[in-house]
């Protein structure tokens, strides 16, 4: 509210005096900083608890990114393996090594 009743000042000098570089400045950042509260109001941000819950949703993404980095990680470490013991056992069949398992 003290925000906008600063901005309603601001314009209603500017439109009696005629608007000179320092009103006009004034008048974009009151209106800058009352768009922005009633954007935070708006997302419930606005309380002082806010920066608790943004820190702690970024928490939880970094973690939820570093477990999807260990999951691929993981995933293609085992499809290596797998590869590789496909291609040993095929190299052991071309070898005549088969005949041992049976």
């Amino acid at each position: 509210m003290l925000n906008e009743e600063m901005l309603a000042r601001l314009v209603a000098q500017a439109e009696g005096d005629g608007a000179d570089l320092v009103t006009l400045r004034a008048i974009v950042e009151e209106a800058t900083d009352s768009g922005a509260e009633r954007v935070l109001d708006r997302l419930g941000l606005a309380d002082h608890k806010a920066q608790d819950d943004l820190d702690e949703l970024r928490e939880l993404l970094r973690a939820w990114r570093d477990a999807k980095a260990s999951a691929w990680k993981a995933a293609i470490t085992w499809i290596i393996r797998g590869a590789l013991a496909l291609l040993l056992i095929g190299i052991a069949m071309r070898l005549g090594f088969g005949n041992l398992v049976t």
